[in-house]
């Protein structure tokens, strides 16, 4: 019978399931994800106070539909065999779809191994342990991007916050728009911005404070020479694909994600490997190429995943077909930002942009013990967003 593999189990992942699984609709096809854990991480939400209510499990996600979870890590691809290599067995495939996502880049620096981070389940329950229970608690969150605007501004209603970006502006990479509306809340909430400076070590604090946890307190030592001592450094600057992709003969871009066609396949010499998510370089039109994002992530599996089962039955492809592209972002107690287009022009701020961001991370949780709805889903590669 003919397999289709899936490597991952992150939105991409879990909607390449779904798809494949609606394209086969009863015919002769086995479909394997394999993820080594027991839920669907929602990602976005790990800077939240409580991360493990951001979780999905994949049980009531692939049991519905019939597919298989192998529980491994996937440790190698041999493309030229066609096999996975995954926890001591060896999966053969016929199709084969890459969905591993992203990860942290992680600093070389003195000290590293004390720093915090919230890139996955494991490390987010870390920091929500350490801090829990703390009152007027300092964190350092080293990073003004998505990530560390989104951390930044849950922690500060809790404690003292000092933000440290190493351009010399809040949000490089979102643009000029929602700079101001940014600006205004890190004012609004108290947080100390530190601009054009950088993390250099971590380092054992004086003494342990009360309730201090594995760590107690520590000291961050800034590249203007200052020391900010610390209950909690965290580290939110960069990401990359995967390191699975360097096993697919294809070409890659500066974030290590393969190149892929407007059908999810990767342009490496078998045809039998489709990826998507955060591993997958895809095109969204003339002039970008996706981001690494649960908003193209969901698409891009649907699609990856309807094509590889459509490949195997001999029916048609469809193409990468995304929304017009939002973005949207929490700003703690200060609201929220929702902007509209490539130059993320703001639609809405506070109150609204925050019911708007909450509206979006209870619409991206797939539904669970509900195969129809699922499938369903799965056949909607775009989704409106009505706002």
């Amino acid at each position: 019978m003919p397999h289709i593999v899936i490597l991952g189990a992150g939105f991409a992942g879990v909607w390449a399931a779904a798809a494949a699984a609606r394209v086969r609709d009863g015919a002769d096809l086995d479909i394997t994800l394999v993820a080594p854990d027991d839920e669907l991480v929602l990602r976005p939400r790990m800077y939240e106070a409580e991360p493990d209510r951001a979780t999905v499990p994949l049980a009531g996600l692939l049991k519905p539909i019939d597919v298989r979870h192998r529980r491994a890590w996937g440790e190698r691809i041999d493309v030229e065999r066609r096999e996975v290599h995954a926890g001591g067995d060896v999966l053969g495939y016929d199709r084969l779809v890459l969905a591993t996502g992203s990860r942290l880049v992680r600093p070389e620096l003195p000290g590293a191994g004390l720093l915090f981070d919230v890139d996955t389940l494991r490390g987010a329950r870390r920091l929500a342990g350490h801090l829990r229970g703390r009152e007027g608690f300092t964190a350092v969150v080293v990073g003004a991007g998505f990530t560390g605007l989104e951390v930044a501004t849950e922690l500060a209603g809790r404690g003292r916050v000092v933000l440290v970006e190493r351009a010399d502006v809040v949000g490089p990479d979102l643009g000029p728009a929602p700079r101001p509306c940014i600006e205004d809340a890190l004012d609004r909430l108290g947080i100390e911005v530190r601009l054009r400076t950088s993390l250099h070590a971590v380092e054992p604090g004086a003494g342990t404070r009360p309730g201090g946890g594995a760590h107690g307190a520590v000291e961050a030592v800034l590249s203007d020479g200052t020391r900010v001592a610390a209950d909690a450094v965290i580290w939110t600057a960069g990401m990359r694909a995967d390191a699975l992709t360097e096993q697919v003969p294809a070409r890659r871009d500066r974030l290590g994600r393969v190149a892929v066609d407007r059908w999810m396949r990767v342009e490496e010499p078998s045809g039998a490997v489709f990826a998507a998510g955060d591993v997958a370089a895809a095109r969204f039109d003339d002039s970008h190429d996706v981001m690494q994002s649960c908003q193209h992530a969901t698409p891009m599996g649907k699609t990856a995943g309807h094509n590889a089962a459509a490949d195997l039955l001999g029916l048609e492809p469809i193409d990468f077909a995304p929304a017009p592209y939002v973005t949207c972002l929490d700003l703690g107690a200060a609201g929220g930002l929702y902007t509209k287009g490539w130059d993320r022009q703001v639609a809405l701020s506070g109150e609204r942009g925050k019911e708007v961001k909450q509206w979006i991370m209870r619409r991206i949780q797939p539904p669970v013990d509900d195969a129809e709805q699922l499938l369903a889903l799965a056949g909607m590669v775009r989704l409106p967003i009505p706002f």
